[in-house]
């Protein structure tokens, strides 16, 4: 079995490369100068205690990798990019393929499902960064994330407990989840603040309660319409002390999509989810309305992170 990891930025590099190093046979498509990067010189991938040269086939692609019988596929990209993407691997593999949504987000897998039969959720909880073309790193250690999976919509098959079984060959922690999604909008709650995060400026005295009104916000609005998810008990019971942030970490993948200048940002699939399900259900969820509007501001105008006063931020609210 090949895991084609569609997506090699931050977490697929990550989670493509320990596995590919726990003797896994691993291909990536990446893109742009970080596609050229890996060609030219391998995909590094650091650790706290190591660095790994990764050297894999790469492509730009599926088309242009060649997909085979028996891949299974790992989706790294952003929410953003995902319909995209999912349409280019339609036109190069087998609707049965697996495809397996190591996204942050709740609307990739439904989005993988209009293409293939067998899609999987993964709730990823796994402190990564990528700055640099070529370069990705776990800043978690000794365990470099918790990466429970399981079927879409539910459930778990021999494929899930393939999945797992690798993943923690690799030194993840994971394990099958039937109800995957219950946990990943639980994951969505906490990246619901990082669009926020990335563009306030740390020193603003009204940020934590910014913050705090914008996860509110989503739960209530989750609650009023009966979606599920794991309640921060739960959440926390299963983290518990493994993820061990070593050394200095920037920031989440909110603020490395604007530290790296890309154009674009995931906010349209973390808090426009809230949003969406607010406006189909005549609900209000100005926070969150507000959060998006002004992290897709920063990312199209290329503004420098985290350099927005909180007054500014609520005057528009």
């Amino acid at each position: 079995m090949r895991y084609v990891v569609f997506g090699a930025g931050a977490v697929g590099g990550v989670v493509g490369g320990l596995l590919s190093v726990a003797g896994c046979e691993v291909a990536l498509i990446a893109r742009g100068s970080h596609l050229a990067a890996i060609r030219e010189n391998g995909l590094t991938v650091q650790t706290p205690y190591a660095s790994h040269l990764v050297k894999v086939d790469v492509a730009g692609d599926p088309s242009e990798l060649g997909m085979r019988t028996g891949d299974v596929v790992l989706l790294g990209m952003k929410g953003n990019d995902t319909a995209a993407a999912v349409q280019a691997l339609a036109r190069a593999a087998d609707p049965a393929t697996p495809v397996v949504c190591l996204q942050n987000g709740v609307a990739n897998e439904r989005t993988a499902l209009r293409h293939f039969e067998n899609v999987y959720g993964v709730c990823v909880m796994c402190p990564t960064t990528h700055l640099e073309p070529g370069i990705v790193r776990a800043d978690c250690g000794p365990v470099p994330g918790i990466l429970d999976t399981g079927r879409y919509p539910s459930g778990v098959d021999g494929t899930v407990e393939k999945i797992t079984a690798d993943l923690r060959t690799a030194g993840f922690y994971s394990e099958p989840q039937p109800d995957v999604m219950r946990w990943k909008y639980a994951k969505l709650l906490t990246n619901i603040t990082n669009g926020v995060d990335s563009v306030l400026l740390r020193s603003s005295a009204e940020r934590p309660g910014i913050l705090g009104a914008v996860r509110a916000e989503a739960m209530s609005i989750l609650d009023a319409v009966g979606i599920a998810y794991a309640s921060d008990e739960e959440d926390a019971e299963r983290r518990g002390e493994v993820l061990q942030v070593r050394g200095v970490r920037g920031g989440g993948s909110s603020w490395q999509s604007l530290t790296r200048g890309t154009g674009s940002i995931e906010t349209d699939f973390i808090n426009g989810e809230i949003v969406l399900l607010a406006r189909e259900h005549g609900l209000d969820a100005p926070y969150n309305v507000n959060a998006q509007r002004w992290a897709n501001r920063f990312a199209w105008e290329h503004r420098t992170p985290r350099s927005l006063e909180a007054a500014d931020w609520l005057a528009t609210l």
